[in-house]
């Protein structure tokens, strides 16, 4: 595999997994353009999607480590009935939606996950098309939202299926995980600096889980491991994936959502069209 594609594939993994914008329909396309395929690419992607897992253990560390220290404090509270359900501080509260999120989305990915795989894979990017145009629905209903103002320590159980409701349809590739769960939040009236903190928290189990399953399958194959670039595609995701993060961060508070869908519904029709020109044989005339 040429580094020069490990290196646009990993700047393309650290943007697309944080900017609301789906990876995965990316990734996808990228694959389709560039004949990229097979288990040496399945591996090279667990490894992007677990080098933009680093960016954010590394960019919410503060939060994520008074979630693990409140998870060994409730577990105190409960044993020694100290614990209230009413009075959970942000971290805590937070761990607790992580957890409610997370389970209406592991049955669907376990049990029918194909059913939320483009029908032909790469051969075909009409699918992806329709969903990145969905997704652009979804950032410029975003922005439309009305200004919230619950933190961690407000959200309800609702919230918190509702906003796994919209990560399950993230598992479409070109859906945007961050961009719908970002919406979702919004939508249950977070604050748009809780509703973009909870969003990337919410997709470190869901990175971590799909990577872990993935990077089984693609072991138990016979492959010659490639080390350097499996390091460089891991580096260079890690690395722009931390900064997507701060940009989107920025962005949210801005209000600013309606660039990426702009830019998600122009992808999305360009894909589609292209995708029906190639049905005709006539895609490649075009060049």
């Amino acid at each position: 595999m040429n580094y020069i594609i490990v290196v646009l594939q990993g700047i393309l993994q650290g943007l697309t997994e944080f900017l609301p914008v789906s990876s995965s329909g990316h990734l996808s396309v990228f694959g389709h353009f560039t004949d990229m395929g097979g288990e040496e690419s399945l591996l090279l992607i667990v490894v992007l999607h677990l080098g933009t897992l680093a960016a954010v253990l590394i960019a919410f560390r503060e939060t994520i480590m008074g979630m693990i220290k409140e998870f060994f404090l409730c577990i105190a509270d409960i044993f020694t009935g100290r614990f209230k359900w009413k009075t959970m501080n942000d971290n805590r509260k937070m761990l607790f939606m992580t957890i409610v999120s997370t389970s209406v989305l592991i049955p669907v990915y376990l049990f029918l996950k194909d059913y939320f795989t483009a029908p032909e894979g790469d051969g075909d990017i009409i699918f992806e098309g329709i969903a990145f145009i969905f997704t652009a629905v979804l950032l410029f209903l975003s922005d439309a939202c009305v200004k919230g103002f619950k933190t961690g320590k407000d959200m309800k159980i609702k919230d918190a299926f509702t906003i796994g409701l919209f990560q399950v349809i993230a598992l479409f590739p070109g859906v945007s995980r961050s961009g719908s769960t970002i919406t979702g939040g919004l939508l249950c009236g977070l604050s748009r600096q809780t509703a973009v903190t909870f969003s990337f928290i919410l997709g470190i189990p869901a990175i971590l889980g799909g990577g872990v399953l993935e990077l089984k399958s693609a072991l138990e194959s016979d492959l010659q491991l490639n080390y350097l670039e499996l390091l460089i595609g891991f580096t260079v995701a890690a690395v722009v994936g931390f900064f997507a993060i701060k940009l989107v961060k920025l962005l949210a508070k801005k209000e600013k959502f309606k660039i990426f869908g702009v830019y998600t519904a122009i992808l999305g029709v360009f894909c589609i069209v292209w995708g029906v020109l190639e049905h005709l044989d006539l895609g490649i005339m075009l060049f």
